[in-house]
């Protein structure tokens, strides 16, 4: 076992002082004692009473929460307070109901032909396409009445419109996920759906002040990658609704000045110091929703200090969207371990400083539109500062590429991750300098061998069992990748794109001719199968595989041809 390293706990107590407060102060977003912490959470997570830790807090209560709590409170009575199995069994289903919070909903403004089908040459993939333009429906929820009238009895937090799940057990909104669903749809020219599921993000911002990891109480813990107002960015302009601009603004400049406020650290950097973002979610106890994985891994840690600081740095990883990652583990300086050397908090990452360079370029940009040309040079002002911190703290000339970087031991992050690329996406480098970053970045993809995955760019090249890491490929990192080096114009790099977007439909399309199914990962070394690893099973649905797809078909649509009219598999480079 590899326990917590001095040097990262002397940080954390550094931590504990400049915020004045002890390791038991620390906030607790998530006001429910029953779906975020306390002795009932405790008492039934431990005993595992089911497959999937995320099921109980999924559950409605059958009555008020104070008279749940009452319930629960007389039944540790009964039990000596040390109850077995199958009491904590019986008392669950007394006691809860599987949430009827949700309700199939078929959105009015899907189309059956919508006009990025007619980009699409290959008849296979279009009819793929279109049977992908159904699953909209499949995917699409509305909140129970139930839920508005009895917020307390529900884990799930209440929004107003309909909206589109991932998928499997993800049965809520996800940050993250939805900007590529939005993607989707918006190319599926649902433009009301959209709206919708923009107001309940707006509705989130303004009951919490940021946009949580997802549509739970107890997700309320935590965030996810920012990338709010991008989706903003896209429905604007794709709908040209600058009144929606107009009346949210103050929400979105909301949203940025969470990260800013309470996601910072500063840098140094050859004697300059640059101010950066990381995944911070600084909450007590376990995950809610994987309570017993993440008190048994912290059982293992010898001080009370030690484990609060695990489930900080578990919270601050889910928060990432990469839960879980050899991204995310310091051993001995390196991305070697396990969970437990997990040291989120540590890692200032590539990709989250690009995705916020992003989000003040967009705000610039939101505010010159409104005419309020004092706010928009703030934020291009903000935005110029980031960029320049980027470049600072994570472009490598020795790898040619962005790379992480630990403030623990102070230096880069030498590991490949598809997020090392995500400056190509959000345009977060000097714009006169697009040939070489593109140019070094074709020639880093090619010195790890990464063309040679033909299922799809692999999350990392360490074999953890984390679902984060190889052989998994993501869609969202697919995307980053691809968009990323198209963007820069360079003729080698928007070859690779074409290449790697090439193989990624191909891969998605053989695993849906094999299973009729959409994955929310697939495995690089082998074209079409799902990925693996991880807390749970491989989902399907899926709604931002489903978005990719679509951009991916939208953009190279003409030139694609299907798996089932190829059936050939690319050599091995």
């Amino acid at each position: 076992m590899v326990t917590r390293t001095c040097a990262g706990l002397a940080l954390r107590a550094v931590a504990i002082l400049f915020i004045g407060a002890t390791v038991a102060e620390y906030p607790q977003p998530c006001d429910s004692p029953i779906y975020c912490y306390g002795d009932l959470l405790k008492t039934v997570q431990l005993f595992d009473i089911f497959n999937d830790s995320k099921t109980f807090v999924d559950m409605k209560q059958r009555q008020p929460p104070a008279e749940t709590l009452r319930l629960f409170e007389d039944f540790m009575g009964q039990t000596g307070g040390n109850p077995n199995r199958d009491q904590v069994i019986e008392f669950v289903e007394k006691t809860f109901v599987e949430g009827n919070e949700l309700r199939p909903w078929s959105p009015g403004d899907w189309k059956e032909n919508p006009v990025v089908l007619q980009k699409i040459a290959d008849p296979d993939l279009r009819e793929w396409a279109r049977e992908l333009n159904l699953l909209w429906k499949n995917l699409s929820r509305k909140m129970s009445d139930d839920v508005h009238e009895h917020p307390d009895e529900y884990s799930i937090i209440y929004v107003p419109n309909g909206f589109v799940i991932p998928g499997g057990r993800f049965r809520e909104f996800y940050y993250w996920d939805t900007y590529w669903i939005i993607q989707g749809l918006l190319l599926s020219e649902m433009y009301d759906t959209t709206r919708g599921i923009l107001e309940n993000f707006l509705s989130m911002v303004e009951k919490y002040g940021f946009v949580p990891n997802g549509g739970r109480v107890y997700y309320v813990e935590r965030s996810q990658p920012p990338l709010f107002i991008p989706m903003v960015d896209s429905y604007v302009t794709q709908t040209g609704n600058i009144t929606f601009l107009k009346n949210n603004i103050h929400l979105l400049e909301a949203e940025f000045q969470f990260w800013m406020t309470n996601r910072t650290v500063t840098v140094n950097i050859n004697g300059k110091e640059y101010k950066l973002a990381r995944y911070y979610a600084a909450s007590q106890g376990p995950r809610p929703e994987s309570y017993s994985e993440d008190y048994r891994h912290a059982e293992q840690l010898p001080t009370e200090e030690e484990k609060e600081d695990f489930y900080i740095n578990i919270k601050s990883a889910a928060e990432s969207g990469w839960d879980f990652s050899s991204r995310w583990f310091i051993a001995n300086g390196t991305n070697d371990g396990s969970l437990l050397d997990i040291h989120t908090e540590d890692i200032i990452p590539v990709d989250l400083n690009s995705f916020l360079y992003w989000d003040a370029t967009l705000l610039s940009k939101f505010y010159q539109t409104l005419g309020d040309l004092e706010k928009s040079q703030h934020y291009h002002n903000v935005a110029e500062q980031w960029k320049a911190a980027v470049t600072a703290v994570h472009w490598s000339d020795k790898h040619g590429t962005w790379l992480d970087y630990d403030i623990l031991n102070k230096k880069s992050r030498e590991y490949f991750y598809p997020s090392n690329l995500a400056p190509l996406w959000t345009h977060c480098y000097d714009a006169e300098l697009s040939e070489f970053y593109a140019r070094k970045s074709v020639q880093y993809i090619g010195d790890e061998a990464i063309r040679s995955y033909l299922g799809g760019i692999p999350t990392s090249l360490e074999l953890t069992t984390e679902q984060w890491d190889f052989p998994n490929a993501w869609p969202p990192l697919q995307i980053i990748a691809i968009q990323g080096l198209a963007y820069t114009k360079d003729a080698s790099a928007k070859n690779l794109a074409y290449e790697l977007a090439r193989n990624w439909v191909y891969a998605n399309h053989k695993g849906y001719l094999d299973s009729k199914e959409m994955f929310e990962k697939y495995d690089a070394e082998n074209p079409g199968k799902y990925g693996g690893g991880g807390e749970y099973t491989v989902q399907s649905g899926f709604g931002w595989t489903n978005g990719v797809i679509f951009e991916l078909l939208n953009t190279y649509g003409l030139s694609l041809t299907s798996a089932r009219s190829r059936r050939i598999h690319y050599p091995r480079r």
